[in-house]
């Protein structure tokens, strides 16, 4: 027996080396994508991210390879990853073939903004970081956090707009804004329209919304909250005159990603406050 274990010794050291080691230089293609390998702790391999990725701080100092949806073939061709981690709204479609013909495994993770994707999502990006426990942990642990939180006691109306860009655009349904506002248990304006839309003063004025959501950056570009609610068409509803408007970090709003516990709670507070609140 002692003779055909060590006969079968360097058999067997020799087929683990021929095992594939986990993926070591990594990009993440999505704001949301890049959040969840740093809430995965895999942060050490990233190499690369797109423009959309910054939270945490340290994915803005990540080399950027473009917009995940004009995504640049030379940068991330430049990085060499192994494994690039993309949104399925990732695109040109052809520029992540040209990557895999280079080498580098893609694989494609859900955007829907729904809790079933948010799972997909974490448990698809564990696997092939080859860390899985780490995601189920992960996905256990946003469950728990997510039963504690019950809709707002009272109706709500809300209007969630971004101006950002230097154009107002308002958030229908099929969008992060309107899931986190029924997960909130509130009413978009808007739920008619789908997706984001350009948006007129008259058409604000004529919604009434009790609360307006906006993001950092979108307060950024006017100033302070007081002069986002100043434009016109905000300025004449009643959350402007009841300067109630909840500012939000953009990603934190509008990327559904593994920190929706956290954000549903700070909408919550804004939404039930009746001064502004800003994160």
């Amino acid at each position: 027996m002692k003779l055909l274990r060590s006969a079968l010794l360097p058999l067997l050291c020799a087929a683990g080396m021929a095992q594939a080691a986990p993926p070591a230089r990594v990009v993440g293609l999505g704001g949301a994508v890049t959040e969840i390998i740093y809430a995965l702790d895999a942060d050490r391999a990233l190499v690369g991210a797109d423009a959309s990725s910054i939270y945490p701080a340290a994915a803005s100092k990540l080399p950027k390879v473009g917009y995940y949806r004009t995504v640049s073939v030379e940068g991330l061709a430049s990085l060499k990853p192994d494994l690039v981690l993309a949104s399925d709204q990732t695109g040109p479609p052809q520029a992540l073939e040209q990557i895999r013909k280079l080498g580098s495994k893609v694989v494609i993770l859900p955007s829907a903004p729904t809790i079933e994707a948010l799972d997909q999502r974490i448990l698809g990006a564990a696997a092939a970081l080859e860390i899985p426990g780490r995601g189920q942990a992960l996905v256990k642990r946003l469950h728990a956090e997510l039963r504690d939180i019950r809709p707002v006691g009272q109706p709500v109306r809300v209007l969630i707009v971004s101006s950002h860009t230097g154009k107002m655009q308002a958030v229908g349904s099929d969008t992060a804004g309107d899931a986190m506002l029924r997960l909130a248990g509130a009413t978009n304006v808007l739920a008619e329209q789908t997706g984001f839309k350009p948006f007129s003063a008259e058409a604000a004025a004529a919604l009434k919304p009790d609360v307006i959501v906006t993001t950092t950056m979108s307060v950024g570009a006017s100033g302070s909250a007081d002069a986002f609610l100043a434009q016109p068409g905000l300025n004449a509803t009643p959350a402007a005159r009841n300067r109630r408007i909840v500012v939000m970090d953009d990603l934190l709003l509008l990327g559904f990603g593994p920190r929706l516990p956290e954000a549903l709670r700070l909408l919550q507070a804004g939404l039930t406050a009746r001064q502004p609140a800003a994160r």
